[in-house]
């Protein structure tokens, strides 16, 4: 058996990469097992019989989950920031404006304390 037909055969099963990762078995492994016996035998039952579950789709149903965003929430969490944010700005504008108010003049660097 080719390289390239290993390859062709892992990337059409991409759940034995989990198992790679997992340290559950090596790719040497997986080689001696495809060199060994193919493709079309009982040795891969242990590793493939989850990889019809873990297919994914690779598309993203994007208008699905717009469909069931509910903007009234999300308005309402935008305000309620905002809120928040008008607060803390007054605050550290109040409290800027009230710390210019006190003039604090700091002492020459030669100068005592009993001077």
């Amino acid at each position: 058996m080719a390289k390239e037909d290993f390859k062709a055969f892992v990337k059409s099963h991409p759940h034995l990469i989990s198992y790679v990762k997992k340290g559950e078995m090596t790719w040497q492994g997986f080689y001696e097992i495809y060199d060994l016996y193919g493709d079309d035998t009982k040795a891969w039952d242990p590793y493939l019989k989850d990889d019809k579950k873990d297919v994914k789709p690779n598309n993203i149903d994007i208008m699905g989950y717009l469909k069931n965003i509910d903007l009234d929430a999300v308005q309402e969490s935008i305000n309620s920031i905002q809120r928040v944010l008008g607060v803390v700005s007054d605050l550290t504008i109040g409290s800027a404006a009230s710390n210019n108010n006190e003039s604090y003049e700091a002492r020459p660097i030669y100068q005592h304390l009993d001077d």
